[in-house]
């Protein structure tokens, strides 16, 4: 059974594991929580709020850290899958929720960063470790959903294949083929590349639902009438 994650404020300690493990040092992050066990299960205290964001932004991840937040988390957002299975290794909680409800596995589904291989390879190790991939933040908002909206192929395609559930809605009543049609209102909206991660995730999730597949094709609509 998982252990309870105390809180903790931002110490040294655990402000020396979150920079390490942004910046991808393996084998300090490893010392640093060898050297003291109780990093594995601490979620920090504070984080990232409407009134203070810009001191919990992590830039080489592109990722706020937020109240809740554990190592896993940040080790989830920035795709540094190493990490998160050695912290895995040493008993991190893969369903710790941040006070925003999101696990590891919702961070793993957001593409701040562009690295579809580190990406998919994140989400598989935090499903094969015990990830619900159907798990919802407080928003209603599962990874699927996440991934969609973030506009990653590889990341959808991982999800799918560890068990997340395609017709699954968020509280606004969406599932992720509503957020794939629909223009997400993110900055790169409309480049080449979300165009084309968009019309894959189409692809994929029409794949997983005849019926949407079948009125597209009495429609006569293919994926390039369906754009950011």
């Amino acid at each position: 059974m998982p252990q309870r994650s105390p809180t903790t404020p931002l110490g040294k300690d655990f402000l020396d594991l979150v920079r390490a493990i942004v910046a991808g040092d393996a084998g300090k992050a490893a010392r640093l929580v060898d050297n003291a066990p109780t990093l594995i299960h601490a979620r920090s205290a504070v984080g990232a709020t409407r009134q203070g964001a810009e001191p919990y932004f992590f830039e080489a991840i592109a990722h706020y850290m937020y109240g809740g937040d554990t190592a896993l988390h940040m080790a989830a957002a920035g795709f540094k899958r190493e990490i998160a299975q050695a912290l895995i290794d040493r008993g991190a909680d893969c369903s710790a929720k941040n006070r925003r409800g999101a696990e590891p596995l919702h961070y793993a589904a957001d593409s701040n960063i562009w690295n579809p291989a580190a990406q998919a390879a994140t989400i598989d190790c935090l499903i094969r470790a015990g990830a619900n991939p159907n798990a919802l933040d407080k928003s209603g908002v599962s990874a699927l959903h996440r991934s969609v909206r973030t506009r990653c192929a590889a990341a959808v395609e991982a999800l799918l294949a560890g068990g997340a559930e395609p017709r699954g809605r968020n509280k606004s009543g969406s599932t992720p083929l509503h957020l794939a049609v629909q223009n997400t209102g993110r900055g790169n909206s409309g480049t080449p590349r979300a165009t084309e991660q968009q019309r894959l995730i189409i692809e994929l999730l029409s794949l997983l639902l005849p019926t949407y597949s079948r009125l597209r094709w009495r429609l006569g609509l293919t994926t390039n009438d369906f754009q950011d």
